[in-house]
């Protein structure tokens, strides 16, 4: 199979601009196709760990991004009513100096907004109102048709599937598979600090209760906070993967809560319900020509923070691997080095939404406290499982 001069990429999320980009700066063609009619990202607030920040870097992104983020001082998990500190990491100029980068929180909407930038500058070709629907491999071309709803078809060396959940790509590499129901449901909105009534303490802060958690962080230089909330849920019968929800239903949900959570939640004006979903790991990630990226192929619970960071590294090092070798090469290389990774990420997040719900009871709370000594007595023990994630760096 040849080498690369052309990518058409489905999906204009942050995984697909950040792997339009790092492609198009090895001198590749991109192309990417998203079914909106415009270009703008829902959502709210990320966090952007130091392991994504390194490819950030590495892209050109860090000073445009700057004048937008909020850097936090801790990373913390606390008690949910009493406010209780389980554990307490530095970040700010700890973590710049412990990983050579930093942690900063940003709005989706900003990082998007500057990937779009970016791309248009270095030639990047973003076509809208542009759902991809399947592709067709043509072998005696050595090349991909890309086959679009209304008719249009995109030829290109590989075909990226940076799609989400719901690909339509996986879907025609591996077969009809709906998504999994996790058994939780996650509300989140933006509030501007404005509004509250109370200070909001400047850290990454993961509340943790019964069935629940709540997690609260500073946006845009500290002009808004943002907020996620995950609720078990038995089931979810709503036909639509995010609505509008219900503010009170949300209030209700999280009271008698500390009085930060209570006074975000009580200046909130609206929220979003997503389901949280997910998928066993893929047998493959890629096939012939085309490949799958971000959550398309490792769709994780959100309990790291993780999910967009992985996206970015994933569209790094595929676009260095197509720059370098043959197409079977390259996809073969790229899931061998982003699989072990990205699976390990996804058990982790997982594992930590048990504790975060105080899963067991009793045993959960205790879980809790051994967490708490264990950050007072060897901090070093926290420090190195923080350090497989936030220390790696997908450039080199």
């Amino acid at each position: 199979m040849s080498q690369v001069n052309r990518v058409v990429i489905a999906g204009a999320g942050i995984g697909g601009l950040s792997a339009a980009l790092a492609l198009a700066k090895q001198g590749v063609q991109a192309v990417v196709c998203e079914q909106a009619s415009h270009l703008g990202e829902v959502g709210a607030g990320l966090q952007m760990s130091p392991n994504a920040l390194k490819v950030l870097r590495k892209l050109g992104l860090e000073s445009a991004l700057r004048p937008f983020v909020f850097v936090p001082e801790h990373a913390t998990i606390r008690d949910f009513k009493s406010g209780e500190y389980y554990l307490k990491v530095p970040l700010g100029e700890q973590a710049i100096s412990r990983y050579d980068a930093p942690y900063w929180h940003v709005h989706r909407a900003d990082l998007h907004h500057v990937l779009v930038e970016a791309c248009l500058a270095e030639g990047v070709e973003l076509v809208l109102n542009a759902t991809v629907t399947h592709y067709v491999e043509n072998a005696a071309l050595d090349q991909v048709s890309v086959c679009l709803e209304d008719g249009r078809t995109f030829e290109s060396d590989v075909l990226i599937g940076a799609d989400g959940i719901r690909s339509k790509i996986r879907e025609q590499m591996l077969g009809p598979e709906s998504p999994t129901f996790m058994g939780q449901v996650a509300w989140r909105g933006v509030v501007p600090v404005s509004d509250l009534k109370m200070t909001i303490k400047p850290d990454a802060c993961v509340w943790a209760g019964p069935g629940r958690h709540f997690v609260s962080y500073y946006l845009r230089g500290g002009e808004y906070v943002n907020f996620v909330a995950v609720e078990e849920r038995n089931d979810w019968r709503s036909e639509s993967w995010r609505e509008e929800g219900d503010i009170d239903a949300l209030r209700q949900a999280f009271s008698g809560w500390h009085p930060e959570v209570s006074g975000i939640l009580a200046s909130a004006q609206s929220t979003f319900l997503w389901a949280l979903n997910g998928r066993d790991s893929l047998a493959i990630w890629h096939k012939g020509r085309a490949v799958l990226l971000g959550d398309a192929c490792h769709p994780m619970l959100p309990f790291m923070a993780q999910g967009a960071a992985m996206a970015i590294e994933d569209a790094y090092i595929l676009a260095q691997c197509l720059s370098n070798g043959t197409v079977a090469d390259a996809l073969i290389k790229y899931e061998d080095v982003r699989k072990p990774r990205t699976t390990n990420i996804q058990k982790m997040s997982k594992a930590n939404a048990g504790l975060y719900h105080m899963q067991g009871g009793v045993f959960g709370k205790m879980k809790l406290k051994a967490l708490q000594a264990a950050s007072r007595l060897a901090p070093h023990v926290i420090q190195t499982k923080l350090d497989s994630v936030y220390g790696y760096d997908a450039t080199k």
